[in-house]
């Protein structure tokens, strides 16, 4: 029965329908303190395209406006991104982000620093890290030197490194997560992994969706939402792998196909007639023919 009271609803569901409420902004408060690494306060969960609630929704991503310990602006992007074409999409997800909120007319100035964190449930490549960080710097083509820029802030001029401006991209690689969670930010894979929350978790955000994201809290048909919701994953997730096995058995075939191929080659160049090139590699009589025809003309 414990069990069945601590499940606890996947955060892809959370962030676009429940922790959009003001009342509940010390989750996701707490989620980006951790991922950031410094206190974050949410202003607003800014109103775009990006915060559709289909189930094929192409964006599938929340922007955030919020406050850093200096007190300056920053939009924060988190998107749970699907396999097909996952680094275009992080890629559309910041554009979209820093272009929706600059107003017609505005300076450039007015571009705030934006991080884009990415919750990845799929294995993107090799890597022995589950969280990689991925920022612009400038690197001197021969000097092999870090640019630093000198820009304008109230009226000083002041002194910044390219990442501390471009956009900041975190990917969170779910699945590579193998460890008993005991940091802050390993209790928030853990959540991201298998739903898990320690009772006694001290991990900022943590202790507020313990509360506030329990499956059993919901009414019947935010259940009912949230089951197809979860159901529509698994079936793209199985679509997804059976491409892969139908790819890699296609793959498999076509190098076998041209092994016979190159075969015949061989066996023609030694001579063989084309009747026993096609007994030997078991590729149709015409398709040899072709190649005799093919090596008569070159």
């Amino acid at each position: 029965m414990e069990e069945l009271r601590d499940r606890f609803i996947r955060f892809d569901w959370a962030i676009k329908r429940l922790l959009r409420q003001k009342a509940n902004f010390g989750v996701l408060e707490g989620f980006l303190t951790v991922f950031i690494g410094e206190p974050i306060k949410i202003v607003d969960i800014l109103e775009s395209e990006g915060n559709q609630q289909a189930e094929d929704d192409k964006f599938n991503r929340v922007d955030i406006k919020a406050k850093n310990s200096k007190g300056d602006i920053i939009i924060v992007e988190i998107q749970n991104t699907s396999e097909l074409y996952y680094l275009e999409r992080v890629l559309y997800g910041v554009a979209k982000a820093i272009t929706e909120h600059i107003n017609l007319g505005n300076t450039y100035k007015e571009v705030k620093k934006v991080y884009s964190i990415s919750i990845l449930y799929f294995d993107l490549g090799k890597g022995s890290d589950y969280i990689y960080v991925g920022q612009n710097n400038f690197v001197g083509l021969h000097t092999k030197d870090n640019l630093i820029i000198s820009t304008k802030e109230k009226d000083t001029i002041v002194r910044k490194s390219p990442a501390e401006i471009f956009p900041t991209y975190m990917l969170v690689r779910v699945n590579e997560f193998n460890k008993v969670a005991v940091s802050p930010i390993e209790e928030w894979v853990d959540y991201l992994k298998n739903g898990v929350i320690k009772p006694d978790t001290t991990a900022p955000g943590l202790q507020e969706a313990r509360e506030k994201l329990r499956y059993y809290s919901m009414s019947d048909a935010e259940r009912h939402a949230y089951d197809e919701h979860v159901n529509a994953i698994m079936i793209q997730n199985d679509v997804l792998g059976n491409a892969k096995l139908e790819g890699r058995a296609e793959g498999r075939a076509e190098g076998r196909a041209e092994e016979r191929i190159e075969n015949a080659k061989r066996f023609l160049a030694m001579g063989l007639s084309p009747q026993q090139v096609a007994d030997g590699t078991m590729l149709p009589l015409e398709e040899v023919e072709k190649l005799v025809d093919e090596i008569k003309n070159k």
